[in-house]
C-alpha cells in the first residue's frame, strides 16, 4: 500500500485538512478512499465519518480498511448504512452512505464526537452529496469552525470555497484501449454481449462490464450462455454483492454504474463499457418523473476505465468510436438540475431554510413543484417552515410521498401490509405493471419493508387483501394520479388531466379503475405509459383522491365525469371559458347534457369574429413553420416544435395570457425538453440536450448561444 500514489501525499494531505476545507483530485486506484481515512484518524482528535454515495461502496470501503488495519469490521473501522451498522466503541473510522450522513446532520449539526468528515466521489453530483456539502460548510462558518472537511474527486473540476487543492497524479498501471463500436446504431445488449465473448478470448482475466440498468445486466448475462457471469447493482442482496466483491474463479461481472468508483474487484484487469448511463428526469408539466438512457459523460469512462488498471496493466473495451468519444459531455449532470426534488427540499426545509452554499442552485421551476407537494403533503406550512408531520414524514428515510403513504395507509390497510407495499414501490425496476403480481414474484423488497414497519410509531395490525392494500398506499402516494378508463377504449384519464396508456397484454387491462404509482411519457409518445399501478375500485378512488389539495378537485371530478368525445374545436372552446370567462360558454360534460351537436353553434355573437385570434388553431414559430396547437391540456395550449426552429426566440410565446407549453423536439421529433419558460430552458437545459444531441445529430446547428443564433427547419448540406 505504500507504493500507492496517495500515500506519497498524506502528510500533505493531513496538514492542509486541520488548516481547513480541502478538496482531493486522484484518479482511480491511488488509494484515497481507503488510505486518506486512517491517516485522517491517526491524529487522535476524533472520530472520521466518510461519506460514500452508494452503500455497497461504503461497506466494502469500510472491509479494506479494517483488512489493512489488521482489526475485525466494527471494531477500529465500521460502517452505517440504512438498516445495517457495525460500529463499536473503539471504532475511529466510520463509513457511511450521503444520505444517512444528511440524516445525521438533520438530527445534531454539530456532530459531536466527529474530528474530520470525508465526502467522497463529489464529482458524481448526486443530490445528498450536494445537500452533504452545503450542510458542513455551514457547520464550519457557525459552529464548529474545527471541523475538518475534505472532499474527493477522481476528476478535477470539483471545488469548494476557499478550500486547498492537492493532486495526486496518475493511475497505477497502463491502459490497453480498444474501440468496438456497432456496426449500425443503436448501440445493443446483443453487441456489448459480443464485445464481452472478443474480451473473454482475447484476455486471461475477470472481466467487468458496465450497463446503465439491471435489465441491461440481464439481457447482457442471457447472451453469455456457457460463460461464468455474476450481476453488481445496488438492489442486490448483501451477500450476492459480495460473491462479486471477492475473488473466485475466472467470470464476468455485469454491473451498473455502482462499480465505476470506491470499488476493487479482485480479479478485473479488463473492462467492457457500453458507454450508457442512466440519468432522472422529470416532466414537470405532467408529474412524471423517469430514468432515460444517455450517452455517458467522459468522466465517467475514465472512471470505468480505471477499474482495469487497479491490479495491473489493463485492457478496455469501448463500445463506441473514437470519434464519438471526442463528443461525450465532459462531466456528467448534476442532478439537482434534472431530477425530481421533493426529498431535497423537504431536507433543505428540515435545515431551516434555503442555503447558499448548495454546488449549484436548483432550477427554480422544479424547486416550485416541489414546495407545491411538500405544501399537499403539509410537511411544510405556508410560509415554507417545516411542520411537525414533515418532520416525522422527514425520519421514515423514504421519498417523502411515500413516507406519506406510509404513516396514513397504516391505519387503513395495517402497519405490515402499508411497508411491504411501500417497499414494492420503492424499488426501481418492476418485472410487471401489476404492483401485487410484483410483490408476489420478488423478494428486493423484503429488506426495506423491514425499516419501513421500524419508522411506524405504533404499529396496528389490520387484515386486508393485497389488492386493496396496494391500490390504497398506490393512491395515497400519488393521489393525483388515480385514473378511470376511458368508455370504448384501453386508455385512462389521471386525475391531473394526463392520458396513460397499459402495455399490451397487461393483466390490468378492462379494469376500470387503476391507482397509478409510477409512468413516464417515452420519446415520441403523446400519452403517458403506464409501468406499475393497482386495480381499485371506484370507493378507493373517491377515498384517496379526496386527499388532493383545493386547487385539484376541479381535475379529480373530470375523471368521475361521465365523457363525451372532446374535439379540437372543443377544446379551443374549454380554454377560451376557463381563461376569459363568459361570453365564451362552458362546454362540459354537465353542460352540453342535451344540448346542440354542433358546437359551432355554441360560438357567442358578436365575439365568434375574435375566436380563431384568441384561441388560434396554429402558431407561426421563428422557423416561418405554422404549427398546430393542441388544447387539450387543462393547463393551456401545448406547441410541439423542433429546437432548432425556435432559435432566436427570447421569450415563450402567449395566447389568452397564458404562456404556451412548449414540447422541444430533437431533430428526428422526439421529445427532449417541456418548458414555459423559454429563456430559462435557453439559458440552463439546453446545455445538457446540446451535449447529448449534437453527436447524434450533427448536420443540425448546436449553437452556443441559442437564443440569437438563427431558426432553422433544414439540416446542413452535406460536405
Amino acid at each position: 500500500m505504500e507504493n500507492l500514489p496517495v500515500a506519497r501525499a498524506l502528510d500533505r494531505i493531513v496538514d492542509a485538512v486541520a488548516q481547513g476545507p480541502t478538496v482531493l483530485v486522484a484518479p482511480p486506484g491511488t488509494g484515497k478512499t481507503t488510505l486518506v481515512p486512517l491517516a485522517l484518524a491517526d491524529g487522535g482528535r476524533g472520530r472520521i465519518i466518510v461519506a460514500e454515495p452508494r452503500r455497497i461502496a461504503a461497506r466494502a470501503a469500510a472491509q479494506r480498511m479494517a483488512q489493512l488495519s489488521g482489526t475485525e469490521l466494527g471494531r477500529r473501522v465500521g460502517y452505517s448504512v440504512r438498516g445495517e451498522r457495525r460500529v463499536g466503541k473503539d471504532t475511529v473510522v466510520e463509513v457511511v452512505t450521503t444520505g444517512l450522513l444528511v440524516q445525521r446532520l438533520l438530527a445534531d449539526p454539530e456532530l459531536p464526537g466527529v474530528a474530520a468528515v470525508m465526502l467522497d466521489e463529489c464529482h458524481e453530483r448526486h443530490l445528498d452529496t450536494d445537500l452533504a456539502t452545503a450542510f458542513l460548510l455551514e457547520v464550519r462558518e457557525a459552529i464548529r469552525p474545527d471541523l475538518g472537511l475534505l472532499t474527493a474527486t477522481a476528476t478535477p473540476g470539483h471545488s469548494l470555497p476557499g478550500a486547498q487543492v492537492i493532486a495526486v497524479e496518475s493511475p497505477l498501471f497502463p491502459i490497453d484501449i480498444r474501440w468496438v463500436p456497432p456496426k449500425r446504431a443503436p448501440l445493443t445488449m446483443d453487441h456489448v454481449a459480443q464485445v464481452v465473448r472478443q474480451a473473454w478470448r482475447e484476455t486471461e482475466h475477470d472481466v467487468l462490464v458496465f450497463v446503465p440498468g439491471v435489465a441491461e445486466i440481464e439481457q447482457v448475462r442471457r447472451g453469455l450462455g456457457g460463460i461464468a457471469t455474476l450481476p453488481l447493482h445496488g438492489r442486490l442482496p448483501t451477500a450476492e454483492q459480495d460473491r462479486a466483491l471477492q475473488p473466485g474463479p475466472r467470470r464476468v461481472i455485469v454491473a451498473t454504474d455502482v462499480a465505476e468508483s470506491s470499488l476493487t474487484v479482485p480479479g478485473v484487469r479488463v473492462v467492457v463499457d457500453s458507454g450508457l448511463a442512466r440519468v432522472p428526469r422529470i416532466d414537470l408539466a405532467r408529474g412524471l418523473g423517469s430514468l432515460q438512457t444517455v450517452r455517458a459523460a467522459k468522466a465517467a469512462t475514465v472512471q470505468r476505465a480505471g477499474r482495469a488498471a487497479r491490479e495491473g496493466a489493463g485492457r478496455v473495451y469501448k463500445c463506441w468510436s473514437e470519434s464519438d468519444d471526442d463528443r461525450l459531455p465532459a462531466h456528467p449532470e448534476p442532478a439537482v438540475r434534472t431530477a425530481e426534488l421533493t426529498g431535497f427540499a423537504l431536507a433543505l426545509a428540515c435545515w431551516g431554510g434555503g442555503t447558499g452554499r448548495l454546488p449549484d442552485a436548483p432550477p427554480e421551476a422544479a424547486m416550485a413543484v416541489a414546495v407545491q407537494t411538500l405544501r399537499d403533503l403539509r410537511a411544510i406550512d405556508g410560509d415554507g417552515k417545516v411542520t411537525e408531520r414533515g418532520r416525522r414524514i422527514a425520519r421514515v428515510g423514504a421519498h417523502p410521498r411515500l413516507a406519506r403513504a406510509l404513516l396514513d395507509g397504516a391505519p387503513l390497510v395495517g402497519a405490515r401490509n402499508a411497508a411491504e407495499m411501500v417497499a414494492v414501490l420503492a424499488q426501481d425496476t418492476y418485472p410487471s405493471d401489476d404492483m401485487t403480481v410484483v410483490k408476489r414474484t420478488t423478494d428486493g423488497w423484503r429488506r426495506e419493508a423491514s425499516l419501513l414497519y421500524r419508522a411506524i410509531e405504533h404499529p396496528r395490525e389490520r387484515t386486508t387483501s393485497a389488492d386493496r392494500a396496494a391500490g390504497v398506499i398506490a393512491g395515497l402516494a400519488y393521489p393525483e394520479r388515480v385514473a378511470r378508463r376511458r368508455p370504448n377504449g384501453d386508455g385512462y384519464l389521471m386525475a391531473n388531466g394526463t392520458e396513460a396508456e397499459l402495455a399490451a397484454g397487461s393483466s390490468l387491462r378492462g379494469h376500470p379503475w387503476l391507482a397509478i404509482a409510477v409512468a413516464d411519457r417515452p420519446a415520441g409518445r403523446v400519452n403517458a405509459r403506464i409501468r406499475l399501478a393497482a386495480a381499485i375500485d371506484e370507493d378507493i378512488a373517491r377515498e384517496v383522491t379526496d386527499t388532493l389539495p383545493p386547487s385539484q378537485t376541479e381535475r379529480r371530478e373530470k375523471v368521475r365525469a361521465r365523457e363525451i368525445p372532446w374535439t379540437p374545436l372543443r377544446h379551443r372552446l374549454a380554454f377560451l371559458h376557463r381563461t376569459l370567462g363568459p361570453p365564451w360558454p362552458d362546454v362540459s360534460d354537465a353542460a352540453l347534457a342535451g344540448g346542440p351537436a354542433d358546437l359551432r353553434a355554441l360560438l357567442p355573437w358578436p365575439a365568434a369574429k375574435d375566436f380563431d385570434s384568441l384561441a388560434p388553431e396554429r402558431l407561426t414559430v421563428p422557423s416561418g413553420s405554422v404549427l398546430r396547437l393542441d388544447y387539450s391540456d387543462p393547463e393551456g395550449p401545448v406547441l410541439a416544435v423542433k429546437v432548432q426552429e425556435m432559435f432566436g426566440l427570447a421569450a415563450t410565446p402567449q395566447i389568452g395570457g397564458r404562456a404556451v407549453l412548449l414540447h422541444l423536439l430533437s431533430p428526428a421529433g422526439r421529445p427532449v425538453a417541456v418548458t414555459r419558460d423559454l429563456a430559462s430552458f435557453w439559458r440552463n437545459g439546453y446545455r445538457q440536450v446540446r451535449a447529448e444531441l449534437r453527436g447524434r445529430y450533427p448536420r443540425h446547428p448546436w449553437p452556443d448561444d441559442p437564443a440569437a443564433a438563427p431558426p432553422t427547419r433544414r439540416a446542413n448540406p452535406k460536405k
